[in-house]
């Protein structure tokens, strides 16, 4: 067995030398292997994202571009009827606007509007004619200056509060306007402004809009007269908020910038709550102008709901991989505790071996005694052998009880038991047993087994345990640290008469057994019954085996 148990710790011997590193080396195996899993997942997920944000910068895009197309039809209706007619009063352009916009924030803009194109000499006259036909307060702002036209507005419906203040303000007088009308009047096709502070915001509001001008063209005797524009102003905000009807995602962030990507440009953002993933950007036409649309998409955190839930997992499977490995590495270093124990026994062995041979030589010579004395009193061999074998069981019983205790001690209680355990099938009521726990050592549980053998006996040939009524009482209790006293009483037997002469059951208790005991030992016969009082030392419990028990701690 230890030939093979070494064999085993040496095929385990790599453990020792790093008992702490190879566990934390399983672990990082372990952890890697989560780690490269994390990131496939998160690899997917992101091209996953990544094509989920390509087809809502589409949906964004054609739900702007849907706005704008929307407007540039109303403009386009606006100027038809302008075209037609040589002139159109407020009431009309007013009720023709309500037709078309409702309330006026169709479709993200404020509203349509009218501005005829005048040459800069006709601005004055033009504002006597405004003030004849009902508007008192009408004046163009700023009076031009060296610019060849003007542009004021003249109408701008629904016409609230905001809208009243634009009515009289000259839109050529800005580049950013002009610019944009005069690319209009050279295509002849509605244009967008790029980013602009509208009239009707407050001068530090910060919120950017921008203009698409749709001009009104006649062409009479082969002259192309450009009359004015019609014209629908739109704040950012507004029109990415009606945009955002068109299309399903809320969770992507936007920004939507003039021309470039310039944070000087940027018309309008709209924020999510969250960690930035994927950024995409992409140029659409805006009325024949350009904006850069950029998206991006949010998540909850650093890692997608599969990475972290892979990472979680992966963790404790890190840890439970290192705990075995750590379970493993302690199994070999007690193996191999196991081993040094081993081989600590073998030097021993010898040792406890003479100890052994010792004891046997002791039982042995007590086994003599007991032959010698009973064919010396036996009347014929079959009373010799009775005798012997009874006598040489009690002694195997109490060996028994010592065996079980690897020889260091025997409970006083159990000595008696096993040894009037014949006497008690069947009839538990004939002995009555009482005392505390007392711990014996081998040599004398062994002496006081063979006195109760031989009282037992005695009782059973010719006293109480004799008849049916007869009763046996043991009782035993602890004098003081370090001796015991045990008192048999027999009750209930036939009267007892002291024997004229010794036998061997009376000479064994009262010489060998005191002998060995190093007491003296109270034997009466009494007429109502044999009683004897033993005392026996209460050893510490350290005699043969006591450095099997040392060599082991």
């Amino acid at each position: 067995m230890d030939e093979a148990l070494l064999g085993r710790v040496q095929k385990q011997a790599w453990f020792h030398k790093y008992p702490r590193g190879w566990p934390f080396l399983l672990f990082l195996i372990a952890s890697l292997g989560t780690a490269v899993s994390v990131i496939a997942i998160e690899r997917a997920d992101r091209q996953t994202r990544e094509i989920e944000l390509d087809r809502n910068l589409t949906e964004i895009a054609s739900a702007l571009q849907r706005r704008v197309t929307e407007n540039i039809a109303l403009l386009r209706a606006g100027s038809a009827l302008f075209a037609m007619q040589d002139g159109v009063s407020g009431r009309q352009f007013a009720e023709f606007a309500a037709d078309l916009q409702a309330n006026g924030n169709l479709y993200g803009s404020l509203g349509m509007g009218w501005a005829p194109l005048l040459a800069a000499s006709r601005v004055p006259s033009f504002e006597v004619w405004m003030r004849d036909n009902g508007e008192e307060n009408y004046y163009i702002r700023p009076a031009p200056s060296d610019q060849r036209f003007a542009t004021p507005v003249v109408y701008l419906e629904p016409l609230s509060r905001r809208n009243r203040e634009a009515i009289g303000y000259d839109m050529y007088s800005e580049s950013v306007r002009r610019r944009a009308m005069n690319l209009a009047i050279q295509l002849g096709k509605p244009v967008a402004t790029g980013k602009l502070h509208l009239i009707q915001d407050e001068p530090d509001a910060g919120e950017a809009g921008f203009i698409i001008y749709m001009p009104v063209i006649n062409n009479r005797g082969g002259r192309r007269i450009v009359k004015g524009f019609v014209y629908s102003p739109f704040r950012a905000s507004d029109f990415l908020d009606s945009a955002a009807e068109l299309y399903r995602n809320d969770d992507i962030e936007v920004e939507v910038f003039d021309e470039d990507d310039n944070p000087d440009n940027l018309l309008v953002e709209r924020r999510v709550e969250g960690v930035s993933g994927t950024t995409m950007e992409r140029r659409i036409d805006v009325g024949n102008h350009g904006w850069v649309i950029r998206v991006s998409d949010k998540k909850a955190g650093v890692l997608s709901t599969l990475s972290r839930i892979t990472l979680f997992f992966g963790a404790v499977a890190s840890l439970m991989v290192m705990a075995i490995g750590r379970l493993i590495t302690r199994r070999a270093a007690e193996d191999r505790r196991v081993l040094e124990w081993l081989t600590s026994e073998a030097s021993i062995r010898n040792s406890l071996t003479r100890e052994l041979n010792h004891r046997v030589k002791n039982t042995l010579a007590n086994v003599l005694s007991i032959a010698a004395l009973t064919r010396r009193r036996a009347t014929d061999i079959d009373d010799f052998t009775e005798s012997l074998t009874a006598r040489i069981r009690a002694l195997s019983a109490t060996h028994d009880l010592l065996s079980q205790s690897n020889w260091t001690d025997a409970p006083l209680g159990d000595v008696v038991r096993s040894e009037l355990a014949p006497y008690m099938e069947g009839s538990e009521a004939h002995v009555v047993l009482a005392g505390p726990e007392i711990k014996l050592a081998p040599n004398d549980a062994m002496s006081l087994g063979l006195a109760i053998h031989e009282l037992a006996t005695n009782a059973a040939k010719y006293g109480a345990l004799s008849t049916a009524e007869g009763r046996i009482h043991v009782t035993w209790k602890l004098l003081r640290s370090g001796l015991a006293q045990i008192d048999w009483r027999e009750e209930g037997g036939p009267p007892v008469v002291e024997p004229t002469k010794r036998g061997f059951g009376r000479d064994l208790i009262e010489k060998i057994v005191a002998h060995e005991l190093r007491s003296q030992v109270d034997l009466r016969f009494l007429p109502g019954g044999v009683e004897c009082r033993l005392q026996v030392p209460v050893r510490a419990l350290r005699a043969a085996f006591a450095l099997r028990g040392e060599r082991r701690a």
